[in-house]
Parts: structure tokens; C-alpha cells; sequence
């Protein structure tokens, strides 16, 4: 697993775009009083979402011919740090610094908590367990653990330690990988839910900050804040024929002396997703700005230009026609970058198979 490929996004197969094309998004406007920190869609229906923030609130909204339509809140009592859809669309899940999970029931309209953690719950995932695929929540938590939890008992099903706070989560089919501190990447295999079936350290050298699995649950991509992204497998002979990393989220200085070496204002990834179709991924960082990639081919599809802020969180919806991303301050500068005036901003951006299908070199 330790086999690296570096390439870097200058190559001359990148397009690169001058915003208009993102003209006809949909925005979003005041969709919360601070911080957006996750994005999740419904798998059962298009346009309907839910946002979670750092006001302590959990949104809901539904696009019907254009117009938003704000369906439903809920609260936490401490900043919301994630959230995420049931497999059926009838609930929402998050979690947050009150230590608490709740689930809020679409069709009710009631909320109700469902767990606890020791400490500040940083992300959750509806799941497939077990031989028989049974949908848990799972939940990461700083306290160094995961939790499983059936939505109709107050106690985890089970409770696995990891060897350090949980920073991201995330699952396609049987596979879970959860990224902590100090760089650890833990393997599960969901048949086998309790159990580590790998634990790793990220290839990059430098704090981990999103993780994102693959279609077809063969491997997962790692952002961190040196502005690097990995592309990782789980099986070794795999890993090395096709594994990789790359720089992205960087661009050159503007203000270095004739003679002096380059240098790069490096920028937080704080936020990848892959294509629910296709075998590309998006990622959006600090600097503003987010990127379609094309992992097979290795190269970037699409770049867009910066925002008025930090991207703090993409996502797709089912079909992935649709790309959700938010506007807000990201934390990556702690307190000190959280401005009175900082937008939060939810736009919504139809994609086209040009930006987010993978393309061979004499495609382009």
C-alpha cells in the first residue's frame, strides 16, 4: 500500500472555466446563521436535501421547477457537524458537539435522539450490516470511537475504538473508511462490522481532512490540508498498478522576487465526493474554488474559479445531475478566520456529462 504516484494538475489537459458557466446555479440564500458543515441528498427523490451547521440546526429543502422551498428544520443544542439521508428517504440523521444523534422523521416531522458519544460526533453514515444488509447508523465520534446504532434502540449495537479522534467517514456498499487524527485511514468490511479489517497511514504527509469512497467499493480517496488528494485501494496489487496522488487547491504566488524559486499558496481540501454514475470525483477547498477529476484518466475534467469564500462541503445528488455545494468559512484558519461578515451560501449547479464524464487523452 505504500506505492505513490505523484502527478501534478498542470499537464495541459485541464479546462479551466471563467465562472460563467456558473451563472444558472441556484442559490440558496441565508440557508443558515453560520458555518454549513455537510450536505447530504435524498436517495430517493432529486432536489430534496438537507443541510447540517454550526447555528445547531439541521435544514430541509425541495427545488420544484427551480424554486426552493424550505420543507423542515430541527435543532441540536451544540453545533450540527454532519448529516446524512436513510436508504428509504423517510429520515435524516446528525450529529454534532452536543454529543448527540438524532433522527428527524420527514413524513411526521418529529426528531428524536437515538445516541450519545462521549465527545462532539464529526460524521455519520446509514449503512448495510451484517449478512443479512440490515441499515444501521454508524457514527464517528472524537471520542476515538464508531458506534453502530438500530434506530429502534437507545443503546449502540456495537462500539469499535479507533486509534484516534474520527475526522471523516464514509461508505460505499460494504466498504467503510474512517480517517483520524495523527493520519490513521481504518478499513471496515461492513459484513463484518465490528471488526478493523485494516488500518493504514495516509500517504500524505499532512493532516487528514476528508475521505470519500469509490462506486464500487474497491477504494477511497484521501484530501488533506497540503492541498494533496490520494487515490488508494484496498487491495494491494491494485493499489499499486492504478494508486496515486496528486497536488491540487495550490496556485502559484504573486508576489515572489526575480530569481526566487516558486512557491505555492497551498490550500485546505476540505471536501471531496465521487460521482454516483461515473468514476469522477469532485473536490472543494479553502481557496474557494472546486474541481471535476477524472480518476481513471487522471487528469481534471473541469475547474472553476474562486467564490466569494471557502467551498466547506460538495455533494452529489442520487443521479448525480445535480451538484450541492456550500460557501462558508471552513475553520481552517480557527477562530480568528470566522468573520461577522463571512457568506453562507448554498448553491445548487446542473452538471453536464462534459464536466463530470471521464474522457480518454483523445477525447478531450
Amino acid at each position: 500500500m505504500s506505492f505513490i504516484r505523484s502527478t501534478s494538475t498542470n499537464t495541459g489537459t485541464t479546462t479551466m472555466t471563467n465562472g460563467k458557466d456558473l451563472e444558472n446555479d441556484i442559490t440558496i440564500s441565508n440557508p443558515a446563521e453560520d458555518s454549513i458543515s455537510d450536505i447530504a441528498f435524498s436517495p430517493q427523490q432529486d432536489f430534496m436535501f438537507s443541510a447540517s451547521s454550526w447555528d445547531n440546526k439541521v435544514r430541509i429543502w425541495d427545488v420544484q421547477n427551480g424554486v426552493v422551498q424550505g420543507r423542515a428544520q430541527y435543532e441540536h443544542s451544540a453545533p450540527v457537524l454532519t448529516t446524512r439521508w436513510s436508504g428509504d428517504g423517510t429520515k435524516v440523521a446528525s450529529g454534532g458537539c452536543d454529543n448527540v444523534v438524532k433522527l428527524y422523521d420527514v413524513t411526521s416531522g418529529q426528531s428524536q435522539q437515538i445516541g450519545v458519544h462521549q465527545a462532539p460526533v464529526k460524521s455519520l453514515r446509514f449503512v448495510p450490516c451484517g449478512p443479512g444488509n440490515t441499515e444501521l447508523i454508524v457514527t464517528g465520534s472524537w471520542d476515538k470511537t464508531i458506534k453502530y446504532w438500530d434506530m429502534r434502540q437507545p443503546q449502540p449495537v456495537s462500539t469499535v475504538m479507533m486509534p484516534e479522534r474520527v475526522y471523516s467517514m464514509d461508505n460505499k456498499q460494504q466498504l467503510l473508511i474512517v480517517a483520524t487524527a495523527e493520519r490513521h485511514i481504518c478499513i471496515i468490511n461492513l459484513a463484518n462490522p465490528q471488526v478493523l479489517f485494516k488500518t493504514v497511514m495516509s500517504p500524505l504527509k499532512w493532516q487528514t481532512r476528508v475521505v470519500s469512497c469509490y462506486n464500487q467499493g474497491d477504494g477511497y480517496a484521501i484530501g488533506s490540508v497540503e492541498g494533496r488528494c490520494a487515490l488508494r485501494y484496498i487491495d494491494d496489487v491494485q493499489q499499486k498498478d492504478q494508486g496515486f496522488s496528486f497536488k491540487c487547491h495550490r496556485q502559484a504566488s504573486q508576489n515572489r522576487a526575480i530569481g526566487m524559486q516558486s512557491q505555492s499558496i497551498v490550500s485546505t481540501v476540505n471536501t471531496i465526493a465521487c460521482h454516483p454514475v461515473y468514476s469522477s470525483f469532485v473536490t472543494g477547498g479553502s481557496d474557494g474554488s472546486f474541481h471535476f477529476w477524472d480518476k481513471d484518466n487522471r487528469h481534471r475534467l473541469k475547474g472553476f474559479p474562486a467564490q466569494s469564500g471557502s467551498i466547506s462541503v460538495v455533494n452529489f445528488n442520487r443521479n448525480g445531475t445535480v451538484l450541492a455545494y456550500a460557501i462558508s468559512n471552513d475553520w481552517h484558519q480557527g477562530h480568528m478566520g470566522n468573520r461577522p461578515d463571512y457568506p453562507n451560501i448554498i448553491k445548487l449547479h446542473p452538471t453536464t456529462d462534459y464536466e463530470v464524464k471521464g474522457r480518454k487523452k483523445n477525447e478531450r
